[in-house]
């Protein structure tokens, strides 16, 4: 993953948070908005791009752009920091194959002990009903 060239293709805005906070929300604007798109970046090739849109489903808008927002500090650097981190995160993540999974039988103790349970579990219910004449 070049780090570098996705910073260049992130879009930061800053905000306005919302929310009570008193004078300082209402005259600064900390809130961090990264904007992403997924179609026009260079960083990614085609196969790398259709695993992200596959895995980025609920978070990418029509137009195959990534918004996170970050307001969680009074301080617009911290956050964009933290916005950072958190699209670098979302990226791994996304770009990750699946583990093949290793298909095994259940051994033969385990099938033994399963059939053993039933048994008294069977014994147990059987043991409820009221004796037969």
């Amino acid at each position: 993953m070049k780090k570098d060239v996705l910073l260049a293709e992130c879009n930061f805005k800053a905000v306005r948070n919302s929310g009570p906070g008193g004078q300082h929300v209402n005259k600064t604007s900390t809130k961090i908005v990264l904007s992403w798109d997924l179609q026009t970046s260079q960083a990614f090739d085609e196969d790398q791009k259709l695993r992200l849109r596959d895995k980025l489903i609920n978070r990418l808008t029509k137009d195959d752009v990534l918004l996170l927002n970050n307001d969680q500090s009074r301080s617009q650097h911290k956050n964009k920091e933290a916005a950072i981190q958190h699209f670098f995160h979302i990226l791994k993540n996304g770009l990750q194959r699946p583990k093949r999974r290793k298909k095994t039988k259940p051994s033969r103790i385990s099938k033994l002990k399963r059939l053993k349970n039933k048994k008294r579990h069977a014994e147990k219910k059987a043991n409820r009903k009221p004796p037969k004449y």
